[in-house]
């Protein structure tokens, strides 16, 4: 694939996905901490997501950074906006504000829960097939 094939790729999936989560790994199987907490956290509220994995090939990190201007992986997107990666996403959680942006209940506990550490998540993810590797 090309360049602009994989920009197109990602753009398309960005659209196409309510939920887009690009990660490092698998929601399965992520290969990084950041991602494993990402994924768990969207995996905690319960949300269908989409995933894809960078690792296949280093042109896709290149071309998502260049698409979202967000250098760092996890990138989480929502409706088409970059929501940010795993700190943010975390922040966004631990408030509630996750849950809210998804349209979906936080967790009910006294208290809302640290967001997940790295744990297989318990939402399947949508299955997005990575055909850039």
């Amino acid at each position: 694939m090309t360049d602009t094939e994989i920009h197109d790729f990602l753009q398309q999936s960005i659209e196409e996905n309510r939920v887009m989560l690009f990660m490092k790994g698998t929601p399965d199987a992520p290969a990084c901490g950041f991602s494993a907490r990402t994924a768990a956290a969207l995996g905690a509220l319960g949300t269908p997501y989409a995933a894809l994995d960078i690792l296949p090939d280093p042109r896709i990190r290149q071309e998502l950074s260049a698409l979202s201007n967000w250098p760092t992986i996890p990138q989480l997107f929502v409706n088409g906006k970059l929501v940010g990666g795993c700190d943010i996403v975390t922040e966004m959680y631990d408030s509630g504000e996750l849950a809210e942006l998804l349209g979906v209940e936080q967790p009910a506990d006294e208290e809302v829960p640290a967001a997940p550490e790295a744990e297989a998540p318990q939402a399947a993810p949508l299955g997005l097939e990575n055909r850039l590797g």
